[in-house]
């Protein structure tokens, strides 16, 4: 194995120079021409986080239709970890739409799925017998873990955590904890999904990660009862929620009580999973092995992919025809995934996820050393976040976070913002980046800190 230092030639996509080139505004002519369109033809929930009209994108930046180079901190949230238009990803998908493009996998299979799914047996945390189930979205991929672990325990009773998400079907709405955008107005949700809380290191009070499990432990014996309670999900490193890696030690006891109590312990791995975090998976960093593991995202190079792999009496319980979808495990997005994690393996990007982290640490912890506003910096390898917060009372800052933001936008830097609180921006740059491109960009999100 090889670590590549990206360059216009080596990234993963097109050759594009890896620069930041600005050519007009932000929006420029071109892409306000499409986001005018998008108002007359997309419905108005379907938001977007920056102006532009893509034209092509590779390694660490996208080009607008207007000429635009713009950085990409957000790998299109966290999908495209082994770039744009990785060549391995696409040569395969080439490949596999001369073969064919669909015959849905419950009526006539094939051996691209089985084939993902022998990976993702392989490769997540556990050595123990597994099976998965392939989807497409994130959020599918967690409704249909729910439908497992309530089959397999017979419960009902599911448990998430507070700062949650987990996506925007109806039940997943239930267990994502954030009511703005995600869940206002949509109910009522799905019944038996209950709340704990959860590990915050930033806030709180200094409590351990075994001080925080006993808590959670305990507001679930008292309030649902385990007797009653068929599974427990949670992000291994919090994303939408703001970036949140719970406590030491708070993981692992979840992992045990749970295991001492006929409860399926699912760790949605949809945002942290396949590098991102410099391991496969976030829950190897604290050794624990999920009964359950959801993926998706970085999966397949950004073709529509997830998945669902645990335990074999778990994932068998299902009676046949339980699981599935027209369009699951579809051939091209499988053709995506084995490609992917090709990538993944033999490109090196697990180190270079660890390498990005240090970048992205070091340099965010000594901003924050010189500007009391940065509250926290937080996260593992190339998932990692700053809080901003008032710096006397440490009160939230949604309105400093939005300004940074459009600052960054506006001079050539995509980043995302998140947490509960909106006071979250966070860094997720695919790891094909260089450590140029990566600086210029912090130093733009710095900047734009400074004006704000």
């Amino acid at each position: 194995m090889t670590i590549v230092e990206p360059t216009a030639t080596t990234v993963g996509g097109p050759a594009l120079p890896q620069e930041r080139r600005l050519v007009t505004s932000i929006p420029g002519p071109r892409s306000q021409e499409l986001i005018a369109r998008k108002a007359q033809a997309v419905a108005k929930g379907v938001g977007h986080t920056i102006p532009v009209s893509v034209a092509a994108a590779g390694g660490g930046v996208i080009v607008d239709a207007d000429g635009n180079s713009i950085i990409d901190l957000g790998s299109g949230i966290a999908v495209t970890g082994v770039g744009n238009s990785n060549p391995r990803v696409v040569d395969a998908v080439k490949a596999q739409l001369d073969a064919f493009t669909h015959t849905c996998f419950t009526v006539a299979p094939y051996e691209g799925y089985v084939a993902v799914a022998e990976k993702l047996n392989e490769l997540t945390p556990g050595d123990h017998e597994k099976r998965t189930a392939l989807f497409n979205s994130g959020a599918e991929a967690v409704e249909n873990a729910i439908k497992v672990a309530r089959h397999h325990t017979k419960k009902m009773a599911v448990v998430a955590f507070d700062h949650a998400y987990h996506g925007r079907t109806n039940l997943t709405m239930g267990l994502t904890a954030k009511n703005i955008p995600y869940k206002n107005g949509f109910g009522p949700f799905a019944p038996e999904v209950y709340r704990a809380p959860l590990s915050y290191p930033f806030r709180d009070g200094g409590l351990s990660g075994a001080e925080a499990a006993a808590r959670a432990i305990t507001q679930i014996e008292k309030q649902i009862g385990a007797e009653n309670l068929a599974a427990i999900i949670i992000e291994p490193i919090q994303g939408e929620g703001g970036f949140i890696v719970p406590a030491q030690g708070f993981l692992p006891a979840l992992v045990e009580w749970a295991n001492a109590n006929d409860v399926v312990f699912i760790a949605d791995e949809v945002q942290t999973g396949f590098a991102r975090t410099g391991a496969w998976f976030a829950s190897e960093h604290e050794g624990i092995v999920p009964d359950v593991i959801v993926t998706a995202k970085g999966i397949a190079g950004g073709l529509p992919l997830s998945a669902v792999t645990g335990r074999a009496e778990i994932m068998d319980s299902a009676m046949a025809g339980g699981l599935g979808g027209t369009y699951a495990g579809s051939p091209l997005a499988c053709a995506a995934g084995l490609a992917a994690i090709e990538a993944y393996e033999e490109d090196g990007l697990i180190e270079r996820a660890k390498q990005i982290g240090s970048v992205l640490i070091g340099r965010l912890n000594a901003l924050r050393t010189a500007d009391p506003r940065i509250g926290d910096v937080r996260g593992r390898g190339a998932m990692v976040a700053v809080e901003l917060v008032d710096p006397v009372t440490g009160a939230p800052d949604a309105a400093l976070t939005a300004k940074v933001a459009a600052y960054a936008h506006a001079n050539g830097v995509l980043v995302l913002t998140c947490g509960t609180y909106g006071n979250v921006i966070r860094f997720l740059p695919p790891l094909t980046i260089g450590d140029e491109l990566l600086v210029e960009g912090l130093e733009v999100v710095a900047e734009g800190l400074r004006r704000a």
